[in-house]
């Protein structure tokens, strides 16, 4: 069994790292594995081994992409070259499975992609990590309420959005030209890693598909609670005998919640400290210097997850999001979530028939769901999850993500997948 894993990236983030880490296990069960991918990044400093295709367009191709989308906003429709270049290497591999992640932000021609899958009756696995396969424009809808995309995008509002847009709305032309590429295709399942998401599948265009849930998975061999000396990291920041409040801020967007992170500072005792993981030079000069430390991003899963072990909780006050891997990997180390009901970022926190109370507050053993944009709330959260102690949840935190998100278990699934596609 051949199987070609698509991605913009390649071990970096968190979908680069789910193809990199689902390309082991590949290996491991005697079968071929090949990833194609569209740009290097910094954790591409090796030789890439055999069966891996970096598309990398060029300067002046990325560049043109770019501009034509500002100008014309039909993304997804360029990069002629690279998606021939990638064909031409589908033609040697003969993959016997397509497995698609992200194939958005100029690197592949959708329609060119599309059209030889269905020439040639590849059977695809499709993760979606959010919205833009079933758009005419946007990669997430959830803060902007727009629900267009059910029926046929039109008078979009989120053209400055990803993949943002200059001046012409052509979010009907899109909407059409994506359903007439995605649609059809003989044999696709549809991976979700959220039950959020997948509900979001099933009214769409999409639904004509198998559709499933596989949740993201993480190591939880690093990821966990004794990952580091708690009084080491504080000391090394400072902050013995204080709470440490933990985010992580790589995205540096209003859809993230970045305004509630600046606006947390003002209302921290002098007991609380906010710690932001992630950030660029720029933005730490951004930060607010009261109550606040801000930590530049770490390629590094063993001093991330020494930041998630010593917190005493992770707040993620994301405005819309398809599943965060940041809330597992602090789950699995042990650390309670607060987070806002948004999307699928509630359901690390969810319990089983537990319900949200009459003002949409929701406590688990995991930690604390909050409504969207209610900042007194999250406050109220974060100083009552504090208050419990993290010994109150540490267990059960650690106990979900091992049964839950266990990279182990999850990724299986995709190999069984693999095989009852194949079978078929």
């Amino acid at each position: 069994m051949k199987i070609l894993q698509i991605n913009q990236v390649y071990k970096y983030g968190s979908t680069g790292r789910i193809v990199a880490e689902l390309s082991d296990l590949i290996k491991t069960k005697d079968y071929k594995s090949f990833v194609a991918y569209g740009y290097p990044t910094t954790a591409n400093t090796e030789l890439e081994p055999e069966g891996v295709c970096c598309l990398q367009p060029g300067w002046f191709q990325r560049k043109r992409a770019i501009l034509l989308t500002r100008l014309f906003d039909h993304h997804g429709f360029y990069n002629e070259a690279e998606t021939r270049k990638l064909i031409r290497w589908m033609n040697e591999i003969s993959p016997d499975i397509v497995h698609l992640h992200n194939i958005h932000s100029h690197y592949v021609n959708v329609r060119m992609l599309f059209d030889y899958i269905k020439q040639h009756d590849i059977p695809v696995v499709w993760t979606l990590h959010d919205c833009w396969s079933m758009t005419g424009h946007c990669a997430h809808f959830e803060l902007a309420k727009c629900d267009k995309w059910k029926s046929e995008c039109h008078d979009c509002e989120l053209l400055q959005e990803y993949p943002p847009t200059w001046f012409f709305d052509k979010s009907r032309r899109n909407y059409r030209d994506k359903k007439q590429c995605f649609t059809g295709v003989k044999k696709l399942s549809v991976v979700s890693p959220s039950e959020w998401l997948a509900g979001i599948v099933r009214q769409s265009y999409l639904k004509e598909y198998d559709v499933r849930v596989i949740n993201n998975g993480i190591d939880t061999s690093r990821f966990e609670p004794n990952a580091c000396n708690y009084d080491d990291i504080k000391a090394k920041l400072g902050i013995q005998g204080k709470k440490m409040i933990l985010a992580l801020m790589s995205v540096w967007q209003k859809n993230k919640g970045i305004e509630y992170i600046k606006r947390l500072t003002d209302y921290l005792n002098e007991n609380e400290v906010l710690v932001v993981v992630g950030l660029k030079p720029n933005q730490m000069s951004k930060l607010p210097k009261r109550n606040c430390i801000g930590i530049s991003r770490t390629n590094s899963i063993n001093e991330l997850a020494a930041y998630y072990a010593s917190a005493d909780v992770f707040i993620n006050p994301t405005l819309q999001d398809t599943f965060p891997t940041t809330n597992i990997e602090a789950l699995s180390c042990g650390t309670p979530i607060v987070t806002f009901r948004t999307g699928g970022s509630v359901e690390a926190v969810l319990d089983d028939d537990v319900p949200y109370n009459e003002n949409g507050i929701y406590r688990s053993r995991y930690g604390i769901i909050v409504p969207q944009c209610d900042f007194d709330a999250l406050l109220s959260a974060i100083r009552e999850v504090c208050s419990n102690g993290k010994e109150y949840y540490v267990n059960n935190c650690r106990e979900k993500a091992t049964l839950k998100y266990n990279k182990s278990i999850q990724y299986l699934k995709y190999i069984e997948l693999y095989r009852s596609i194949l079978n078929e």
